[in-house]
């Protein structure tokens, strides 16, 4: 029965496995925050299966591994029922013995798609495009750090030690011998990906010490959002062959830029292929100033997802590399909403306001629920911004507790997410809110203590 498994799997599983013999499966979803939830199971059992569950709970935990309390929502942890997406069957190359992951579809015992699970979501989206004949294409550009052990919470993160013998330089940017200060580690992500069938466009130095820009081929949002979640994964285990960690938090080192997952958008026919951002003069689309425009008015709701902790925040610094606003603008990086340069066929708004610690899915999904909405209602964009967007006004929250309740309050965006979705995700959000606000931080001790 493995052998007729492995035949169903895609080209470059079974290239993997050629050489060795299938020894496990782990079976994953990604949960709220992006984390993978699942069982691994000999691949013996796997084979013979044909689904497994979960209890519905995995959606309603916060990342401190606390339970939200939803009114209304019955807290009996149904069982959900899982069933592999073999498409998305791939290598874990890291493992001692020859393991496969396989990302799973997850329905209710009636058969439909449970609302909270963050790729429904994203698929949920995706789906208003398709009914209209249209495709939505995205090209993710994923920052993180690479960074020396921190097994003490209570002590600043530092930058790594490179092949040099120096702990990696900041303000850096694009220098390939900083890149090469931590090659071993690019090397084995390059490895990991090609041994995964994931095709990287390119990766070079950014402006962070040790921080590190992994750019991604364009597609389809589902299929990338699931390359994203395995990337995350791939990129800690490479940092961790070689004494450092990967981190994906946007703001992991005090006075370092953060880390930005930036979202390249386009909408194409499904039929022709044809970009409809583009008119017929090669110019910009009225669709394309709608889709814009949607992303002006209704970003500042779905902030929420994108930005998901209290220390995504900490990124938004004026003069940082990251936007503060929702101006938008022909290649200009200070702007929230970039349109690079690029031949018509190619257009695209690279949305610059998602940060790395963000579940893929469902930054991916909210972001394109905004330009969904705009195209829909036919929202007119404020005039292209001209010079340094830093000088125009703040566009989005400024905290976290803000922007939950810029969420809760926009029903247009709960239509396109999901009732059940924006309930569960504010209730999970708030919960992990006021856990934090438990908390005395330093600065308060050294400078309230005995001053105020």
């Amino acid at each position: 029965m493995v052998r007729a498994l492995i035949e169903k799997l895609p080209e470059a599983a079974q290239a993997y496995l050629k050489d060795g013999k299938l020894d496990e499966v782990e079976c994953v979803v990604a949960d709220l925050a992006g984390v993978a939830r699942g069982k691994a199971m000999p691949a013996s059992k796997f084979a013979r299966q044909t689904h497994f569950y979960l209890p519905n709970s995995v959606f309603l935990q916060t990342i401190t591994g606390d339970w939200a309390q939803i009114p209304g929502f019955a807290y009996t942890e149904p069982d959900m029922v899982l069933t592999p997406d073999l498409s998305t069957a791939t290598a874990a190359p890291w493992t001692a013995d020859w393991t496969l992951q396989v990302i799973h579809e997850i329905h209710d015992q009636e058969g439909a798609p449970v609302a909270t699970a963050p790729r429904n979501v994203l698929r949920r989206v995706v789906g208003l495009f398709e009914a209209e004949g249209l495709s939505p294409i995205v090209a993710p550009e994923l920052e993180f750090y690479l960074v020396a052990p921190n097994t003490d919470p209570s002590k600043a993160v530092e930058p790594p030690m490179g092949r040099s013998g120096r702990r990696a330089a900041a303000r850096q940017a694009y220098s390939m011998s900083a890149v090469d200060e931590y090659g071993p580690v690019i090397d084995d992500i390059y490895d990991f990906a090609e041994a995964q069938g994931f095709e990287i466009d390119g990766i070079m130095q950014e402006g962070g010490a040790g921080q590190v820009e992994l750019n991604m081929r364009h597609g389809d949002p589902v299929r990338l959002a699931d390359e994203i979640f395995y990337f995350k994964r791939l990129i800690r285990e490479a940092a961790l062959r070689h004494n450092c960690y990967a981190t994906f938090m946007a703001k992991p080192i005090q006075d370092e830029p953060g880390s930005a997952m930036h979202l390249h958008h386009s909408v194409v026919e499904t039929a022709t292929g044809r970009n409809i951002f583009t008119d017929a003069e090669g110019r910009d689309s009225e669709t394309f100033l709608r889709f814009v425009g949607g992303l002006q008015r209704y970003m500042p709701a779905v902030i929420a997802l994108i930005a998901p902790y209290v220390n995504s925040y900490r990124r938004y610094v004026p003069d940082f590399a990251a936007p503060i606003n929702l101006e938008w603008g022909h290649d200009n990086r200070t702007t929230g909403l970039r349109v690079p340069v690029s031949s018509p066929a190619a257009r695209r708004v690279e949305n610059r306001l998602a940060g790395m610690d963000c579940n893929p899915y469902l930054a991916i999904a909210g972001s394109l629920a905004c330009g969904w909405l705009g195209m829909r209602d036919k929202i007119a964009p404020e005039a292209a911004f001209e010079g340094d967007a830093y000088s125009s006004e703040a566009g989005i929250p400024r905290t976290f507790g803000e922007a939950l309740s810029l969420f809760a309050e926009t029903s247009e965006v709960h239509e396109v997410l999901g009732e059940e979705f924006c309930r569960v995700y504010q209730a999970v959000k708030e919960t992990e809110y006021s856990e934090f606000l438990q908390v005395i931080s330093p600065w308060e001790r050294e400078h309230l203590l005995l001053n105020v």
